[in-house]
């Protein structure tokens, strides 16, 4: 029987992990890089480590205790069909469950309700339970999917502030600022575009709602057509027995205002974070396995 759970939350950024008693209450955390594992499996697994043992070193436990643990680990590519069931094999803990980071981020916002979580941060996608049933649309990635996210309004911006230089849309501050930020060169925004990552790009999606409180014409425009695209989603993930919708990410709590009527009395702010929902879900496994 294992003594303690451990909950990873682990992206492309970055990778987070929690130890914590069987009761589930948070003994130390640690940080690594990267974990996805659809990206790079070999060194997410040395993050999934790195971080495991910088929480286990915070609660001043014995580091590499990994016979001793249950863990939930919420992982980006995990929902990439054979990519979990290959890492499950290459870890060492007592007993493991590795799950899409967005089952994680669903557990986290809310809890074991029925309702929709959308992350919306440089990508986008859509988690939706009823009846303990999880389904997701979306995140498919920047080049083929993720409408609504950084990566795409970053895209857009940059699309749009080119049709305006060469005259065929009209300027607007907006597009000014991308310009000027590009010293309204397009062959440096050419060069940029050629090699830049969804982060890159996403890097600009601030810019679009600031812009946006100013009444910005180019603003608003990419804004409606990024929330028309949520709201196409949110209809085909949310049924009329769900309560509770929650936008998480970092551009969640700045697209909730701007949803039409007809979804705002189901807003939630999320009740804790992703690595709080892989703790969670930790507990739960130890708690199944203890009963068996």
């Amino acid at each position: 029987m294992a003594d303690y759970i451990l909950g990873i939350d682990g992206g492309g950024t970055g990778c987070r992990a929690a130890i914590a008693d069987t009761s589930g209450k948070v003994l130390g955390t640690g940080q690594a890089g990267p974990a996805n594992i659809m990206t790079d499996m070999d060194t997410s697994v040395v993050n999934i480590l790195a971080a495991t043992d910088a929480a286990l070193l915070a609660a001043e436990l014995p580091v590499h205790a990994y016979s001793r643990i249950t863990a939930c680990l919420g992982l980006a590519g995990a929902n990439v069909s054979g990519v979990a069931a290959q890492l499950q094999q290459a870890l060492p803990f007592a007993q493991s469950s590795v799950v899409s980071d967005g089952i994680i981020a669903l557990q986290g916002a809310i809890g074991d309700a029925d309702g929709v979580v959308v992350i919306l941060g440089t990508g986008s996608v859509y988690i939706s339970r009823s009846n303990n049933a999880v389904t997701m649309k979306g995140g498919w990635g920047f080049k083929v999917s993720d409408l609504g996210g950084g990566a795409r309004l970053g895209q857009k911006l940059i699309e749009e502030s080119l049709l305006a230089y060469d005259g065929i849309y009209q300027r607007s501050p907006l597009s000014n600022a991308l310009l000027a930020h590009f010293n309204d060169e397009p062959h440096a925004i050419v060069r940029f575009a050629h090699d830049a990552r969804p982060n890159d790009f996403g890097q600009f999606a601030p810019l679009v709602f600031e812009y946006a409180a100013m009444n910005d014409p180019l603003a608003d425009k990419i804004l409606k057509q990024s929330v028309e695209t949520i709201e196409a989603a949110l209809d085909a993930s949310m049924c009329d027995d769900q309560p509770v919708l929650s936008l998480i990410g970092g551009l969640g709590a700045l697209y909730g205002p701007r949803l039409s009527a007809r979804y705002q009395p189901r807003l939630r702010a999320p009740q804790a974070d992703a690595l709080t929902g892989a703790v969670a879900l930790a507990a739960k496994l130890y708690a199944q396995t203890a009963q068996s």
